[in-house]
Order: structure tokens, then C-alpha cells, then sequence
């Protein structure tokens, strides 16, 4: 049997990886991979890292860190925090996080790299994989494009995260967009 392709996948939190490892796993050998520098406050950011890590350890799968480098991503989106969720400030926040994974992917030999970003109900999962791609061809690796909210893969998601008492978040972690309570 041949040895399946290694791919890294960009987590964003424990319960939007669930469904995306499952359904990658038949054809890849998977590794998680957190950076996520638009998380804030930074509480919330250690509460998710310690549940992906949690998340890994339980499922066997290798977890890797990236640092948490919030100044350089509220450089990134100066000027852009009274912008709606989905516009410019989300995609520079994708390009960041996407550009980590596959320098990362390309420099430790994977072949491909995806993202979790495409399981919310709230990401343009088109707009992810055109960006996934053009930042593929810069490190000469392949982007994975799935829209894994498809087939019900969100509510699959929230069902296996509530089954693994995952804890889950109520915003995409962005300060700019979290829901004011």
C-alpha cells in the first residue's frame, strides 16, 4: 500500500477541526498546524491553543505551534477595524495565516496544506481557496481546496466537538468581530 501524502492543516480552534480531520484522514497523513494571531484577547488564544493541543494529543495527531504574533497582524489590519466580517481586514487575516502554513508545510517536506477556515458557516470558502492557491504556487506546494461546510460538515463538526467536550468559542476570535454581549 502506498504511503499517503502528508498534509498540514491550519487550525483555527479544536471544534472546527473535527470534521476536517476526519474527512482528510483517508487520504492524508494529517498534522495540525495553530498560528492564529488574530485571536484576542490572549486568554481566548491560550483557551483555544490548549484545546487544538488537547484535541491532538486525544486523536494521535502531531501538533505544531507557530508564535502569537499580534503585533504584526494589527499592523496588517490597521485602519481597517470598523470593516464588516468577510471583507478586507478577514482576508488579510487569511493571507497571514495561509502564507505561515505553507512556509511551514513547504520548509518541513509536506505536500499539501489546507485550512478549517472553510468549515464556518461565516468564510467564503472561494475566496480561501483562491488565496490557498496563489500562495501554494509561491512555496511550489499544493493547496487542498475544500469547502468543508459542505454536506453538513458544519453541523457534523458542532456535533463531534459537543461529543468530544470540546470547548467552543461564539466568535471567529478577531477582536473587531466578536459579538458584544
Amino acid at each position: 500500500m502506498p504511503k499517503k501524502p502528508r498534509l498540514l492543516l491550519h487550525v483555527c480552534c479544536a471544534p472546527c477541526c473535527t470534521y476536517p480531520v476526519k474527512a482528510l484522514q483517508d487520504g492524508f497523513e494529517v498534522e495540525l498546524f495553530f498560528y492564529n494571531p488574530n485571536i484576542h484577547p490572549e486568554e481566548e488564544y491560550r483557551a483555544r491553543l490548549k484545546e487544538a493541543g488537547r484535541y491532538a494529543e486525544k486523536t494521535g495527531l502531531k501538533f505544531h505551534e507557530a508564535p502569537y504574533e499580534t503585533e504584526a497582524w494589527f499592523r496588517a489590519t490597521s485602519g481597517l477595524e470598523d470593516k464588516p466580517e468577510g471583507g478586507d481586514r478577514c482576508e488579510i487575516c487569511y493571507r497571514m495565516r495561509l502564507g505561515k502554513t505553507a512556509r511551514f508545510a513547504a520548509t518541513n517536506g509536506f505536500r499539501y496544506f489546507t485550512t478549517t477556515l472553510t468549515i464556518s458557516p461565516h468564510k467564503d470558502a472561494a475566496k480561501i481557496s483562491k488565496i490557498g492557491r496563489l500562495i501554494a504556487d509561491m512555496y511550489s506546494i499544493d493547496f487542498y481546496a475544500a469547502d468543508f461546510k459542505k454536506n453538513d460538515g458544519f453541523k457534523k463538526s458542532t456535533q463531534m466537538s459537543k461529543e468530544a467536550g470540546l470547548y467552543r468559542q461564539n466568535y471567529c476570535g478577531c477582536i473587531y468581530s466578536r459579538k458584544k454581549g
